[in-house]
């Protein structure tokens, strides 16, 4: 079938397997390109289907030839509707590892349960014997627990008070006007038990219980902060108190594993654009100004740049060498560094707060915002013929 893009409210609702093989192969094309490291052997990435969970598992695939293990929660195709692009890029990472013979397993399903955790510590030991690495990036706005078969649901709320702002729609290329109520004490209880950390924890109890963590390895989980332009929504709502509960269960992980020669942190990363940030008000227009800013200054980073740096510069090149890895106070690695430079900041504020419907064009990149959108989806690739008949 011919596969269009079909967008609702922010949200693209298909996916075009061939753009998604490419997504996936400019990764592993770009970690190629800056040759080996000597990094993780043996990793785990829990969300490895997308975004900062599949960039981490290139990285550390093509760029230390580790072994890989990846847990996703995705759909195939169904009928005439098209798989996830979580799927196609998945199934994409494992051919390119078959072809250049790096070990590797998926697991599709549900990694909130106890089966799915099973499911991959038995792969483990199978495949590695143990884990050096073990990265939690999972995207979910749904948790079932797995002992009370109690269901929570995340939401994007601010707290305390109604947050109000305007956005871009990334569709149209206009702006609008946003507004969001706050969150009840029951939302926010809800987001930390989805987003926070505790099923972070309940991977790295199971891996230490079955011995499958090896003595030296490192977990990290995935944040962001941002510039208080977003703080109202972000940070100071309802997942930034989730992001504060990772942070927290970070250090304590952290304190564990040292003992036996491991660490455990949050990466604080860069705003990009994903099927989440997308329909978070404010934030598609606060990239889109980002990105131009960033480009102009030659510092703007996609996922994979991101991981590759992370990995290959930031942890590895100190961690192996026993010495310490720069984190900010709150002992988190920053790899939104470049973001949240002063020079960056103070020209997006200043763009912020003049752009109107007129002179959008001029404070922000729309075309590298809309064309990031669509290539998350498989869409937007110049090498791709959209207009062929392809098989979903």
């Amino acid at each position: 079938m011919v596969i269009k893009p079909m967008i609702r409210n922010n949200i693209c609702m298909n996916a075009h397997p061939v753009g998604c093989a490419v997504n996936v192969q400019r990764q592993i094309d770009y970690v190629r390109s800056r040759g080996t490291f000597d990094g993780p052997k043996n990793v785990v990435v829990i969300g490895a289907s997308g975004g900062y969970g599949l960039a981490s598992r290139i990285a550390a695939a093509f760029g230390a030839g580790a072994a890989t293990i990846g847990v996703s929660y995705e759909s195939p195709a169904k009928g005439s509707r098209t798989g996830t692009a979580g799927w196609y890029q998945d199934l994409a990472f494992r051919e390119a590892a078959e072809e250049a013979g790096l070990v590797h397993r998926s697991f599709i399903g549900d990694a909130f349960s106890h089966e799915t955790k099973d499911q991959v510590i038995s792969a483990v030991k199978e495949l590695m014997g143990t884990a050096d690495l073990v990265v939690y990036s999972l995207a979910s706005g749904v948790r079932v627990d797995p002992d009370t078969g109690e269901m929570y649901r995340s939401a994007l709320k601010p707290i305390g008070r109604r947050y109000e702002s305007i956005t871009l729609d990334g569709k149209t290329g206009t702006l609008k006007s946003a507004a969001i109520d706050p969150a009840t004490d029951d939302e926010i209880e809800q987001t930390v038990k989805v987003m926070g950390g505790e099923d972070w924890n309940l991977w790295i109890d199971a891996f230490e219980d079955a011995g499958v963590l090896a003595d030296n390895a490192v977990t990290l989980a995935y944040s962001y902060i941002g510039p208080d332009l977003t703080f109202p929504l972000y940070r100071d709502g309802t997942i930034g108190r989730a992001k504060e509960h990772l942070e927290e269960t970070a250090r304590t992980l952290d304190r564990r594993l040292q003992e036996r020669g491991g660490r455990a942190w949050v990466s604080v990363n860069k705003a990009l654009v994903t099927r989440a940030s997308s329909v978070i008000p404010a934030v598609p227009l606060y990239l889109a100004i980002l990105y131009r800013v960033m480009k102009e200054h030659d510092v703007h980073e996609g996922t994979i740049e991101q991981m590759d740096r992370m990995l290959r510069e930031r942890i590895y090149s100190q961690f192996t060498d026993g010495a310490a890895v720069p984190v900010d106070e709150a002992e988190r690695i920053r790899m939104d560094d470049w973001e949240m430079r002063e020079d960056i900041q103070k020209i997006v504020h200043e763009a912020w707060n003049n752009v109107n419907e007129e002179n959008l064009a001029e404070h922000a990149d729309l075309e590298g915002f809309q064309r990031d959108f669509l290539q998350i989806h498989g869409f937007g690739f110049d090498e791709v013929d959209y207009e062929a008949d392809v098989e979903i």
